[in-house]
């Protein structure tokens, strides 16, 4: 029984290894998984605070437009678009000042507009992809170096037996690195969708308010 206890204890205490002394185990190219972890937070915040932004607009903004152009005030409604921070305003504003012309013009040019702001809002987005799908890899790749450290060290054995502990400890340092990207492509995996989604509404919107905007000019002007 005593020997029991002496083996349990002995195996809870190399069991026993803090957060540090693990991240260490596992190499290199943890180091690597930290600096896309880095990059993944911070495309996150700031697109997500760049789409946000760009998806206030005031519900009567339309309204106001639609006022002014009915009334032939052109450059109010210009003026409003200058002032109102958003894709859905520099759209308009690139409509209006195209009034006059015939209206497959009007909506070429609000729609040239519109194909830039949504590769601004988009811009980035490509990199949480990537690191999605390369962060895992790279676990991978860790764990097959930390395997392949391991045969090489059983090899080096003078002895020709296999050491149960050696084993044991190079296959879980091996698969620190497997964790490791997981942690961090799995984030990046749902913070890419959710801001595609984020994207994705605010192109309806813009394809939304495009109709709106055309359906203002096929209006008679109020004299």
């Amino acid at each position: 029984v005593e020997t029991l206890t002496e083996g349990v204890t002995e195996v809870a205490e190399t069991l026993s290894i803090s957060f540090w002394d693990l991240f260490m185990s596992g190499g290199w190219l943890m180091w690597v998984l930290v600096a896309l972890a880095a990059v993944m937070i911070f495309i996150f915040v700031e697109r997500f605070l760049t789409i946000r932004k760009a998806s206030q607009i005031d519900k009567h903004f339309m309204n106001r437009i639609r006022d002014y152009i009915l009334e032939g005030n052109i450059a109010s409604a210009v003026d409003l678009c200058r002032r109102t921070d958003s894709p859905i305003a520099r759209m308009i504003e690139k409509g209006i000042e195209r009034i006059g012309r015939p209206m497959s013009d009007i909506q070429t040019a609000i729609e040239n507009v519109a194909n830039v702001e949504v590769a601004k809002l988009e811009s980035g987005l490509p990199w949480l992809a990537s690191i999605s799908g390369g962060a895992p890899m790279i676990g991978f790749l860790g764990t097959v170096v930390g395997m392949v450290q391991v045969f090489i060290d059983m090899s080096a054995n003078q002895t020709g037996g296999i050491e149960l502990a050696q084993l044991s400890a190079g296959m879980y340092v091996a698969m620190v690195t497997t964790v490791g990207g997981l942690i961090v492509g799995i984030p990046a995996y749902f913070a890419h969708n959710y801001l595609v989604a984020r994207v994705e509404k605010m192109v309806f919107r813009m394809e939304a308010t495009t109709i709106a905007f055309m359906d203002i000019l096929n209006q008679p002007v109020q004299k």
